[in-house]
């Protein structure tokens, strides 16, 4: 039986991911034997409040993936107007490509077939740096990040369950991260 196409893609790249690692995340598999579920760990950005984190999230790829996106679901507790409260993670890149029925976002900026765990994981890390309080999944967090974007806002996300790990290098996340096998 030949492998699905959208198989031969994800371990194309996971080993890329393994052979040149990207700035600020780490990924492998949740399973060795499930290309489907992806698990990634985020170093909380420079200059923001999650600085010093280390975030676990969990990438789930449908079988038709990369014509549709995947969800992306934060493990570790955290609080972001662009993360409901359950974890998941909603932003422009992970919605079904297409029109846009609220008109919030332009086509464009909605999922497209050429992206990569590379690029949504930018795109996160983006987001943790410059939320998008325009469309928030959290309505609370996006309220308090719009009031008071350096003052107790700041002190309510230290102040949350996320463990600040200082001295993290991304050796140090490789590490943490269950071992994939090389493709």
């Amino acid at each position: 039986m030949t492998e699905p196409q959208s198989a031969l893609l994800l371990r194309r790249q996971l080993a890329e991911l393994n052979k040149n690692p990207v700035e600020g995340f780490s990924a492998g598999l949740i399973d060795d034997n499930d290309l489907y579920r992806w698990e990634v760990l985020i170093i909380g950005p420079p200059d923001t409040l999650y600085e010093g984190g280390v975030f676990k999230a969990h990438l789930t790829f449908p079988k038709d993936y990369p014509l549709r996106p995947p969800k992306m679901k934060f493990i570790t507790e955290i609080w972001h107007p662009n993360v409901d409260k359950s974890g998941d993670v909603c932003i422009s890149i992970l919605h079904e490509p297409g029109e846009d029925k609220y008109g919030y976002e332009k086509p464009e900026e909605r999922w497209l077939p050429i992206h990569t765990v590379e690029t949504i994981m930018i795109s996160v890390i983006s987001m943790l740096a410059d939320p998008n309080g325009d469309s928030p999944a959290n309505v609370d967090a996006a309220k308090e990040w719009r009031e008071d974007r350096n003052g107790d806002v700041e002190l309510h996300f230290s102040g949350s369950p996320v463990e600040k790990q200082h001295g993290t290098t991304f050796l140090h996340i490789v590490q943490l991260l269950p071992r994939s096998r090389q493709y």
